[in-house]
């Protein structure tokens, strides 16, 4: 049987080797990287069939992977990893395309039950459409952020549910939430210097 190839992302080498090790021993081909952006380049440019990634990382996080990853291989599953003070926003990412979450410390019997888990849904489900879809109500949120502090507040705070009441896509959602204006403005067209200030604020808030 072929080996399975994953790539783990996370900036500290404890994880990596842990996880490595548990992997590799279960006849997994395993990749690591200790930079998210590294990381991100690596499962883009190369094959693989599962990511595992963490959120928090001091160049890009695991949210922009996520982002990055699911657009450029919209069947690629990806394992969240994360701590204690990051499991909201690891279950924020299973809304915006993340198969499943791993809270550390784990167990190797956690980790394989995990990594099982992501590889089954990500074989079963369908890959979601990374394509601008709902246009009018992008702009929408747009608009209304760049207005009113307090849905703008809201968006820092609560991030994808703050946008239940609109009709959008995961990847839509998490564009607005990674403060992805390159491909809004490709997606929509330039954006008023309102809207591109609050993306800016958004992209640069330290919230996962």
């Amino acid at each position: 049987m072929e080996k399975k190839k994953a790539l783990v992302i996370d900036d500290e080498q404890i994880v990596l080797d842990s996880v490595s090790r548990i992997l590799t021993d279960e006849n997994y081909q395993v990749d690591v990287s200790l930079s998210g952006r590294e990381g991100l380049n690596q499962a883009i440019e190369r094959e693989y069939d599962i990511v595992l990634t963490d959120i928090r990382m001091p160049d890009i996080g695991g949210m922009r992977v996520l982002r990055d990853v699911k657009r450029a291989k919209p069947s690629l599953p990806v394992l969240i990893i994360t701590g204690y003070a990051t499991v909201r926003s690891a279950v924020q990412a299973m809304k915006l395309g993340a198969a499943d979450y791993i809270e550390k410390p784990f167990t190797p019997d956690e980790l394989l039950k995990a990594v099982a888990s992501t590889l089954g849904i990500g074989a079963t489900r369908e890959p979601e459409e990374q394509a601008l879809i709902h246009r009018e109500e992008m702009i929408s949120v747009l608009d209304r952020a760049a207005s009113d502090s307090e849905f703008f507040t809201n968006l820092l705070e609560y991030a994808t549910d703050a946008l239940d009441e609109y009709d959008l896509t995961g990847p839509e959602k998490l564009a607005i939430l990674t403060g992805d204006i390159e491909w809004i403005e490709k997606e929509i067209g330039s954006l008023t210097r309102s809207q591109r200030r609050w993306l800016d604020l958004r992209r640069s808030a330290e919230i996962w």
